[in-house]
């Protein structure tokens, strides 16, 4: 906690203690309850939310798709030194900020070779409204066959299949389409 005037402080927060369940969809709600409940329980109100997605081992795609089961999903591999990542990064929130209501999500990949205190000192001072992973050993980008360069993304449907493979900036106008029509689907 940083107590920025007499009354106002800043508290901030990692769930570091992953629950212990089988099921991964249930994994996922359980760690968003427990990093709100870290707030409220120092007295805070929620501002931003940091979501930092840690697994033990090598770590299956299709573990982290059962997590956001149902949910259309831009999961979107990314480096704090990335010029592009950089001048997109505008886009990416609007176009969060614009279909999360209907069930859209994004997962920010930061590079193994990001260190944690980089990627989440970034993530606060961005603002940054999605869910924030830290790779560190590279699992998740093995997980998806390796990335070659920043960014890349890879639109995931409904059902947790990969769409497409976005290598640099995305067409804007063409991935909005594309969520869109995804979200339509039942």
């Amino acid at each position: 906690m940083f107590l920025l005037q007499d009354g106002l402080a800043l508290v901030q927060t990692v769930d570091l203690l992953t629950p212990m369940v089988e099921d991964p969809y249930t994994f996922g709600r359980i760690a968003a309850a427990n990093s709100l409940s870290d707030v409220y329980a120092m007295g805070g109100t929620p501002l931003t939310v940091l979501n930092i997605v840690g697994f033990p081992g090598p770590m299956d795609k299709h573990v982290l798709a059962e997590i956001l089961r149902g949910k259309v999903v831009l999961v979107n591999f990314w480096a704090t030194t990335c010029a592009i990542c950089e001048a997109e990064l505008p886009e990416v929130i609007s176009t969060y900020q614009t279909f999360a209501p209907r069930g859209f999500e994004i997962v920010a990949v930061a590079m193994s070779y990001d260190p944690a205190w980089l990627v989440a000192e970034y993530a606060t001072k961005k603002k940054l409204p999605f869910k924030v992973a830290l790779d560190t050993r590279g699992d998740v980008e093995r997980a998806f066959g390796g990335i070659e360069g920043t960014p890349t993304s890879f639109l995931i449907g409904k059902k947790g299949e990969i769409l497409e493979k976005i290598v640099g900036r995305p067409d804007f106008e063409r991935l909005r389409g594309q969520i869109e029509r995804e979200l339509g689907k039942s």
